[in-house]
């Protein structure tokens, strides 16, 4: 017989353990599915999560390396520094804070299947295959949440559509010594996005960068100096532009398997955690209800929306803008944010979860006019091209 449960988890990053946390200490017979034999790893994220997104993880202190208060930007010869006075975000050990968010899911009573796949799903039947270290199932679900990442098997399935981008990202732990307090941020390292340098320790700096193209080349060069400091390497995905549909049949798809990322930064915890909790809800509500219509499920993608769908809309604008910028004009445009009016209001509206509100700051500021002739080219390619 197969076994049967109210909600079915599938991934174990920090989207589907919330999610399965939440529906599991509502009371609800749960079960989490991972493909790993541990959660957490392999490693596939830069580990620097904003004050908020590391809340709304509700995990305590033990997977925090180090906590940073600014950053420095630099492009050519030109440097921007920012510093806040006080801790903006936190770096951590995503495998020892995925274990920890994996664990409470089990406290709050949610079964955990480790080394399972999840390879097919019946809206019919509502059943999802599983197969593992025992061999294969047909689990039965009231509602299933797919929480399995940039390249969901589950969304395949659906037919949902893909992430409208797709970011490859490089990192290695070195033995350098950078600022502890301060993130370094290199746009040109990565013209279509950026690279950093992140201070886990104080001798040991995370250093990495992300884009579409020449990824591997691009981050050859750049860890260059440090090629004799290498500790490991990282890699990893990060999808970018939700599909026109997050929800199914009795089904919701949160985070990067939805391609929730933020467009600004290719952070997903904080969207993720937050889109576990909309679907958490749902679930719940559908449940209690006995409810699963189409308007029913449609409520989970209305929730997140206006939770931070605008801020990922805005930050496709100019994630599109970025794409039409050069290095020269780079440089440019870092030389106009080290002005101080301008460096006063990043450091007072920034935030790296939802900057819309320091993006309309500085572009109604008039200390930013000559920043308008990069940014309006930039505006203007990414609607004709």
């Amino acid at each position: 017989m197969n076994r049967t449960y109210d909600v079915v988890v599938v991934g174990g990053g920090p989207t589907g353990s919330t999610a399965a946390r939440i529906c599991a200490k509502s009371g609800l017979k749960t079960l989490l599915i991972e493909e790993q034999a541990t959660f957490g790893y392999p490693v596939q994220c830069a580990g620097l999560l904003s004050q908020s997104a590391f809340s709304e993880c509700e995990v305590s202190m033990s997977s925090v390396l180090n906590t940073v208060s600014g950053a420095d930007i630099h492009a050519g010869e030109a440097t921007c520094s920012f510093d806040a006075g006080k801790t903006m975000a936190y770096v951590v050990d995503r495998g020892a804070l995925d274990q920890e968010m994996g664990l409470a899911a089990a406290d709050a009573g949610a079964e955990i299947q480790l080394k399972s796949i999840a390879y097919d799903i019946s809206r019919i039947s509502q059943t999802v295959s599983l197969k593992g270290i025992s061999g294969s199932e047909d689990v039965r679900y009231s509602m299933l949440i797919a929480a399995d990442g940039p390249r969901s098997g589950i969304s395949r399935k659906l037919g949902i559509p893909r992430a409208r981008y797709y970011l490859s990202g490089l990192q290695c732990d070195v033995f350098h010594s950078v600022s502890l307090d301060h993130v370094q941020i290199y746009p040109n390292a990565a013209p279509d996005f950026f690279g950093w340098m992140i201070p886990i320790h104080p001798d040991r700096t995370r250093i990495g960068l992300c884009g579409i193209h020449q990824v591997k080349e691009r981050f050859s060069e750049f860890i260059r100096p440090f090629s004799k400091q290498i500790l490991h390497f990282v890699s990893g995905t990060i999808p970018l532009g939700p599909p026109s549909r997050t929800y199914d049949n009795r089904i919701l798809i949160a985070g990067d398997a939805a391609a929730m990322a933020k467009p600004t930064s290719g952070g997903g915890v904080y969207t993720g955690v937050r889109s576990a909790r909309h679907a958490a809800e749902t679930a719940i509500r559908s449940i209690e209800t006995d409810d699963f219509s189409p308007a029913s499920m449609a409520l989970y993608e209305q929730a997140w929306k206006a939770d931070f769908g605008h801020e990922i809309l805005r930050g496709l604008r100019f994630f599109q803008i970025r794409q039409k910028i050069s290095e020269k004009e780079m440089e440019k445009l870092i030389r106009i944010l080290a002005h101080p009016d301008i460096k006063q209001i990043i450091t007072n509206k920034g935030d790296m979860d939802r900057p819309s509100a320091l993006i309309k700051a500085l572009l109604t500021n008039p200390h930013m006019i000559p920043a308008y002739s990069i940014i309006g080219k930039g505006l203007l390619s990414s609607i004709y091209t």
